[in-house]
């Protein structure tokens, strides 16, 4: 920090003292939603099958929502782990409980995974509210973060004519409501879009940048010090740990049930 005159010194040191680096790579900031913000290279745990193990000595883990209580994000802040929910918010899954909920008007083409199927994102009458329910699930469990998923339906075949203008503005809702209940939310892959919503979201989820030669697209989020949380399925570290580190990526292998089992950079 360069030398400031003493007069000078008193609005700055007021205006820092709410802000303080804890363990988990963030800055934690005295403003007025006091959102968790993580850094780009701060080690994570990424299991949304299996029972979950919490031995895995990292400061940030991204879990379910819907399989985890109240009572497991707490143990994982005792721990001083900060925690991610874990929602899709882009397809419907046949398996939550909240699945009759959603009118077969807004459900399209299967997604590719065994019981879940593209949502009609321009339907925010009917999903904002379904979602905004998911995400005071979040809140209600003491989650600090958000990861929603099935964010880039308009490059698929959903079923639906979705375009990148729509998908904008589904986004933008979605990183909304989450701050709104207090929650930082990250953007989950949709690689296409990051520099018109690295403003929008906290930190990025991204799978197989490295595997498709993607990874320098998510370098607003890190000259933004926001964290990517990154992973591959098919290449081994070897593979991608160098352009990762000197991305700043906070990156894992990983099976595709994200089970326990990681190997991190």
């Amino acid at each position: 920090m360069r030398r400031i005159r003493p007069l000078t010194l008193l609005l700055p040191l007021l205006l820092l003292a709410g802000c303080t680096s804890d363990g988990s790579g963030t800055d934690s900031r005295a403003d007025n939603d006091r959102r968790w913000q993580p850094r780009p290279g701060v080690a994570w745990q990424w299991q949304l099958s299996g029972r979950l193990d919490t031995s895995v000595d990292v400061p940030v883990y991204d879990i379910d929502g819907f399989d985890h209580s109240t009572k497991t994000v707490a143990a994982l802040h005792r721990a001083d782990r900060k925690v991610i929910c874990y929602v899709s918010t882009g397809a419907w899954e046949d398996f939550r409980p909240d699945a009759r909920k959603f009118p077969r008007e807004v459900l399209g083409r299967g997604n590719g995974w065994e019981g879940e199927r593209w949502l009609d994102i321009r339907r925010t009458d009917v999903l904002e509210p379904l979602m905004a329910a998911r995400l005071d699930m979040c809140r209600d469990k003491g989650f600090d973060a958000v990861e929603p998923d099935n964010m880039d339906g308009y490059l698929n075949r959903t079923g639906f004519p979705l375009t990148a203008k729509d998908q904008l503005r589904y986004n933008r809702l979605i990183a909304r409501m989450a701050h709104d209940r207090g929650m930082a939310v990250g953007l989950k892959n949709d690689l296409e879009q990051i520099p018109q919503l690295v403003g929008d979201f906290d930190f990025a989820v991204n799978e197989q940048c490295a595997q498709y030669d993607e990874c320098a697209a998510l370098k607003p989020f890190v000259t933004a010090r926001k964290a990517v949380f990154h992973a591959e399925y098919e290449l081994p570290t070897s593979r991608f740990c160098a352009e990762a580190l000197r991305l700043r990526l906070s990156s894992l292998q990983k099976k595709y049930e994200l089970g326990s089992w990681r190997r991190a950079c």
